[in-house]
Formats: C-alpha cells, structure tokens, sequence
C-alpha cells in the first residue's frame, strides 16, 4: 500500500511525490534534513531535532518555508495518515528550485522547498540491540561544518556501503588519529573506571539529539560522563563502547574492525542507558 507524503504543501502518495531536477538540494545538496523517531504514534525528542534544524538552515542562510509548530502539525498528521506506530519521519528542506543552475543563492523570491515522509521501523525491538553490532573504521573526509546536518552524505554513504560490505552495522569514521562519529551515529566508550566519553561538540561532529538526552539522562543519575575526544585503541581497551542515533536509540557495539571490545557482548552500561533513553521516548512522545 502506497505510503502519504507531503510535498511543498500537498499530500501526495509517495508514488508521486516529485520535486523539480532544478530544486538545489538536487543539483547542489543545498539543503539540510532531520529524522525523528515515532515510538506508540508519537514524536521522539522532537523539538531537539527541529530545534537543530532551525540553526542548521541559519548556518547556511536557508529561510523555512513555515513555522516549527506548523512542520510539527505536518509531521503529526503524516503519522497519523500512515498509521504508523513505530518508525521514522524524515523532512528536508533545500533552497527551491531556481530558472537555471547557478551556484549562488537565488535573486528574487524564490520559495524554499518541503519535503517529508515517513517510514516503519520497530527500534525498541530491534534484535542487534540484543546483539551488538561490530564497526569498522574509515577515514573523515568530510568537510570541516559537520555540525550543519546538510543532505550532502556522499562520505556517509561511502562509509556505510564500506561497512556493509564488511558486514559490520556501522563505520567510525577517524581524524588526526580520533574517532569524530559514526556514519550516522554518535559514538561513544564507557572506561575501565565506569566513565562515559563521547566527543565534544564542535565543527567536527553533528549534534546529535539522541547523544544529548542521553548525556543528559545519564547526568541525571550521577554517572560519570567526559566529553573529550577518544582512540580506536582506547575503544578497544574500554569496558564497553555503543552508539546512539534517533533511528537507533542506543545500540551496544561489540567489536572494531573484527578486535573484541570488552567480552564480545552488549555490556550493562548500553543496556542501562538504552532502557533509560526508551523510558524516556515513551514518557516525552508528542
């Protein structure tokens, strides 16, 4: 069954949904995205994440087409359209589409471009958070404003499609020696005395939502937390090491390219903060 999307003030069946080959977030990745996660039919952390979205599209100068409050209206009614209890809703938006293909902004009024659509996914279930993953570890070579949240993925989807292949669930990506972030997760190691370190934010990393509810939430119950930057081999000698994402929440990683972290098995501290973050989902949902 064809799924509702909504494209530039209409809803449309996704079958459908089409922008022009001239929209700039086509020809240029001149746009900027954000997922939220619908846990019971409700939004996961939302205003985080449209927060983000507003000083992403300030940062690269992109007005939005309409308020927060109305893009959260949307986002609630394609829920509720496409019935979906647990999953995803994606929104983009990019400078429009202008007469030709030029690198600089528009001249005149040319609107921004809206698009959003959702997807099923059962994150609390999902049988790798029992597991773990393994990941693998690629060189950064993305460009120095990771902290905007730009469609422009190319070094993710390289990232990714590498450790696909390798037939891990994630891949580090390593600058000057440190790990920045997962292809689309933040990472983090919990040390042999029961500290939790995840990489400062700054230009290097994206900010996550989900890695600052659980810095947060982990605050909250006095667990040492240490925002700094962190090795491979520092990953490798830790207790236990996990990543987290809004399509993810928190997921154990049990080994970096094929070395053990820990016993090989999701330790007690990503258990904790993943059961911690869904109670958390489930009491804050919109």
């Amino acid at each position: 069954m064809d799924s509702i999307a909504y494209v530039n003030g209409s809803f449309v069946p996704l079958s459908n949904a089409k922008i022009s080959i001239l929209d700039r977030g086509f020809l240029f990745a001149d746009g900027i995205y954000e997922v939220a996660a619908v846990l019971d039919g409700k939004l996961v952390d939302n205003a985080s994440h449209l927060a983000r979205l507003e000083r992403s599209v300030g940062e690269i100068k992109l007005k939005l087409p309409m308020t927060v409050e109305r893009i959260t209206e949307i986002q609630k009614e394609l829920v509720a359209r496409n019935k979906v209890a647990n999953g995803l809703v994606y929104l983009q938006v990019t400078r429009g589409a202008d007469k030709g293909r030029d690198f600089a902004f528009p001249k005149g009024d040319v609107e921004s471009s809206l698009v959003m659509f959702t997807s099923e996914k059962d994150i609390v279930g999902a049988a790798s958070a029992k597991t773990g993953i393994n990941v693998i570890t690629v060189p950064d070579i993305r460009w120095e404003r990771r902290d905007i949240k730009s469609v422009a993925l190319l070094a993710q989807v390289l990232a990714k499609q590498a450790a696909a292949e390798a037939g891990a669930g994630e891949a580090w990506m390593l600058e000057d020696g440190f790990v920045t972030e997962g292809g689309s997760s933040s990472a983090f190691i919990l040390t042999q005395d029961d500290v939790i370190v995840t990489r400062q934010n700054s230009n290097a990393i994206l900010p996550g939502c989900t890695r600052k509810a659980v810095v947060a939430l982990a605050e909250e119950r006095q667990l040492r937390v240490e925002e700094r930057s962190f090795t491979v081999a520092e990953a490798l000698a830790a207790k236990e090491a996990f990543i987290t994402s809004a399509s993810l929440f928190v997921q154990p990683v049990v080994a970096i390219d094929g070395k053990t972290v820990g016993d090989g098995k999701p330790g007690p501290m990503a258990k904790r903060l993943r059961e911690i973050y869904v109670e958390f989902a489930k009491a804050t949902g919109v």
